[in-house]
């Protein structure tokens, strides 16, 4: 795919203000205060792994997770002593620790598609020159693995690896919803409606209903700008060797980049990839 000349000779990064609490992985249910304390731990963990290396302060996990500070001094001491956070008393900051480390390294046989998707997803972001996303379906929720930059200067780093997002919010997000059954959606929609509203107002079930058709009819969706006002994206979902969806690939740009003859070319090769992973799964799985 040929490439724009670069006007720019710096990279410009798109980027919300990070939420006040991270995506949470499932309808809240209820539960004993054993479970609750397990849950929130593991909250300071899916939490401090969005942050990445930087790491965040005691102050900042508490505003985040919206939780007294007592019970995540209680939390995080616990899980430094269990090796699974570090605290650099130097900064003050907690980032994740060896054992985090080991327990994903114990998954990353799961992720097996990842793996081999990681050609394809270069080979995208190559040709496109923007910033390709390849997430896994998990309950509700995308969960993004891995994001590969095209070397177009204005680069989509909205989505990082680690970061969760509903399903119906985001183009990958959405073509997956779109792939499953009509029932499935009605009770996603039904159990993310609050959330939705309160932090994606513009993903409303209509709007999703509606990129759920197109996805449906074209094979690939857009995403108008619903997360970010100038941040576009093409999506599809990733099937396994049995016909069920998985996981998604995307490409995220800016709007001028998207516009409906381009996004449709961009679909098109995204269907393709798709459909050639599926084949390399099946292949993987006779081997």
């Amino acid at each position: 795919m040929a490439q724009q000349q670069k006007a720019q000779p710096k990279t410009t990064q798109q980027k919300t203000p990070p939420p006040k609490t991270p995506p949470p992985h499932s309808v809240e249910t209820a539960q004993t205060g054993g479970a609750q304390t397990l849950r929130r731990g593991l909250a300071v963990l899916r939490l401090l792994t969005q942050i990445g290396p930087s790491g965040l302060r005691m102050l900042e996990i508490t505003r985040r997770l919206d939780l007294n500070k007592a019970t995540v001094i209680r939390l995080t001491k616990t899980l430094v002593e269990e090796g699974f956070v570090l605290h650099d008393r130097q900064s003050g900051r907690y980032r994740l620790g060896p054992e985090a480390f080991a327990v994903g390294l114990a998954a990353e046989a799961s992720y097996e598609l990842q793996r081999l998707a990681a050609p394809t997803l270069r080979a995208l972001a190559n040709e496109s020159g923007d910033t390709v996303f390849f997430a896994v379906l998990h309950g509700y929720e995308s969960i993004c693995l891995s994001r590969d930059e095209g070397d177009f200067p204005i680069r989509n780093q909205l989505i990082k690896p680690g970061d969760r997002w509903l399903l119906g919010v985001g183009a990958g997000a959405t073509a997956l919803l779109a792939a499953l059954s009509d029932k499935e959606i009605e009770d996603a929609l039904a159990r993310t409606a609050e959330i939705r509203a309160r932090r994606f107002p513009r993903c409303t079930d209509a709007v999703i209903h509606k990129l759920i058709a197109e996805t449906r009819e074209w094979g690939y969706c857009v995403n108008p700008g619903l997360v970010l006002e100038d941040s576009w994206a093409v999506g599809v979902a990733v099937y396994d060797f049995e016909g069920r969806p998985v996981a998604s690939i995307s490409i995220a740009a800016i709007k001028s980049r998207l516009g409906a003859s381009r996004s449709a070319i961009l679909g098109n090769r995204l269907m393709l990839a798709s459909r050639a992973l599926t084949e390399l799964q099946a292949r993987e799985k006779s081997a």
